[in-house]
């Protein structure tokens, strides 16, 4: 039996390591829905309901698993599908190799079915890497540069391959001189910065008396080096809303989530502090930093057009965190005054103290911060976290903590409703023996959650762990709907759940909440939990506002 191009595709993807493609069927992509089989589904091809939503698939599967997430789609309509998911992968940083089926090389650029110009539409979204396969031998080539750029760059690449060429045979280069990429795999490399920049960096640090560490996503492997570092400095630490994962919120000097969906135990530390070391992040609300003039400032992150890009830095370390951190503590002299990091800490407690008052408060339906607060000491400490942009994440980034393994992402940037419950099936793939959660509301189920929830009844078998849980607020609030279009239906989100064969939980008390949240979390696999919340319940700003 002969090779075809999208044989080929499979076997160069497993060559590469790549155990997961995100998918949805059509016409575009038919080659390679015929080679699956052929290949034994490997890489394991995992069927979305919709376009968009195996991309987010993709992308949280890379964000949990630290691989590159692969998905892949359709011309035309499907490739338009795409873009919501590579947007995600782009503004978070996310490596992600998207594989695009096209119409046939005759058939282009005329008025032709489901045929609109790739390189346009994929552009901005993939402008580091953005190629067609217009012969078979230039597969290697095209795809291997695709996964190098997405790799080194944390970007999505695109790869366009005709509908025919994917059946075409395949066969080697027999050119004898030829620029094609052939060797499969990257060693690993990490980027630090010299000798210099560190003695100005703890020059700066060590001036410090009132120090701030503000990590990010890039702090990620480099927990315990932060931990010394903080304690080393006395000082306070604040998350980016993508590192919430980065550190234990269990341990003292960490004050919370920094940002509009921030706490004010996170504001008063930027605002107090003279000094600010930021570690792999590039928030850019200058607003909840700083004020200008008033701390010196060092910087460390490993993309070198990034750094400097959000505050005045003194000091730009292009470097990976870890390693760096490790260069920069012997450098680091240990301050005997604490009371700067004590007063962290008591602000932190008051904070909490003041988020646990919130959700006891009576409403009118169920208090939507409760939901959150209910669930907190019930998570597995090596849970998987999904949410949804909207007012879910707010009780998201306030009222959860992290603490032993656990880990936790949304689409931080773009802020994409509907992503909530494709990064947790993701999550899955990519953990399959640690239980997922999705925290997401109602617009978010509608939008895609409802669908999706007929993958996560297809694949609950695949996992070793089958508990995913999604927690749904529904809001109770005639705000939600203008008078002049109407009420909009009650829909049930668990009983649509039940109809899957899934646990299908909706609570309409307060005193329920916590007994729904262990009757979810102790089931032999997916289940929704659905809450009746008062949607008139509004977050309180840390800072100041938008």
């Amino acid at each position: 039996m002969s090779t075809t191009v999208a044989d080929h595709i499979l076997t160069r993807l497993r060559e590469w390591g790549v155990t997961h493609v995100f998918g949805h069927a059509g016409e575009g992509i038919n080659g390679l829905l015929t080679a699956w089989p052929k290949a034994g589904n490997d890489p394991r091809l995992v069927r979305a309901r919709h376009e968009e939503s195996c991309a987010f698939q993709a992308v949280g599967y890379a964000k949990f698993s630290g691989l590159t997430g692969v998905c892949t789609a359709t011309s035309g309509p499907g490739a338009i599908h795409l873009l919501g998911g590579m947007y995600d992968a782009k503004l978070d940083h996310v490596p992600l190799v998207t594989i695009v089926g096209h119409a046939d090389r005759g058939a282009t650029g005329g008025p032709y079915r489901r045929d609109v110009d790739l390189h346009a539409l994929f552009k901005d979204v993939a402008a580091d890497f953005l190629e067609t396969v217009s012969v078979p031998d230039r597969l290697p080539d095209v795809l291997d540069r695709a996964i190098r750029t997405a790799n080194g760059r944390r970007c999505p690449a695109v790869v366009i391959v005709p509908a025919e060429l994917q059946f075409a045979d395949y066969a080697p280069s027999a050119r004898e001189f030829t620029m094609d990429v052939v060797g499969v795999g990257t060693e690993q490399w990490a980027p630090m910065p010299d000798s210099d920049a560190l003695e100005h960096a703890a020059e700066v640090l060590n001036s410090g008396r009132k120090v701030a560490i503000l990590v990010g996503q890039g702090a990620a492997g480099a927990r315990a080096e932060v931990e010394q570092v903080a304690d080393v400095l006395a000082a306070g630490v604040a998350k980016a809303l993508l590192g919430k994962d980065v550190l234990s919120d269990e341990l003292p000097c960490v004050s919370g989530l920094i940002g509009m969906l921030g706490t004010r135990s996170a504001y008063e530390l930027m605002r107090g502090c003279d000094t600010l070391l930021t570690v792999g992040s590039d928030f850019p609300y200058t607003r909840y930093l700083p004020t200008f003039g008033r701390a010196r400032g060092v910087q460390i992150d490993i993309d070198p057009h990034t750094v400097g890009m959000g505050y005045p830095y003194e000091v730009n370390l292009v470097g990976d965190a870890r390693i760096t951190l490790l260069r920069l503590l012997p450098k680091l002299r240990r301050k005997a005054d604490r009371r700067w990091q004590e007063q962290v800490i008591a602000d932190a407690e008051r904070w909490q103290s003041e988020m646990e008052q919130r959700a006891g408060l009576p409403t009118e339906a169920i208090n939507p911060e409760l939901v959150a607060r209910a669930l907190d000491p019930l998570l597995p400490e090596d849970a998987v976290i999904t949410c949804d942009p909207g007012p879910v994440a707010t009780w998201y980034a306030r009222h959860l903590r992290m603490r032993g393994t656990m880990r936790a992402s949304l689409s931080g940037t773009l802020a994409s409703t509907g992503s909530g419950v494709p990064y947790a099936i993701g999550a899955k793939f990519a953990c399959p023996h640690r239980p997922a959660i999705a925290l997401v509301g109602e617009e978010a189920m509608q939008m895609s959650g409802l669908a999706e929830l007929i993958t996560a009844a297809q694949y609950r078998d695949a996992w070793k762990d089958p508990r995913l849980v999604i927690g749904v607020w529904n809001e109770r609030s005639p705000c939600r709907t203008a008078p002049e279009v109407g009420k909009a239906p009650d829909v049930s989100y668990a009983a649509f759940a039940a109809s899957l064969g899934l646990t299908g939980i909706r609570v309409t008390e307060a005193d329920e909440v916590a007994g729904a949240w262990r009757r979810a979390l102790d089931a032999d696999g997916p289940a929704v939990v659905e809450f009746l919340t008062d949607g008139l319940i509004s977050m309180v700003p840390a800072g100041p506002a938008m």
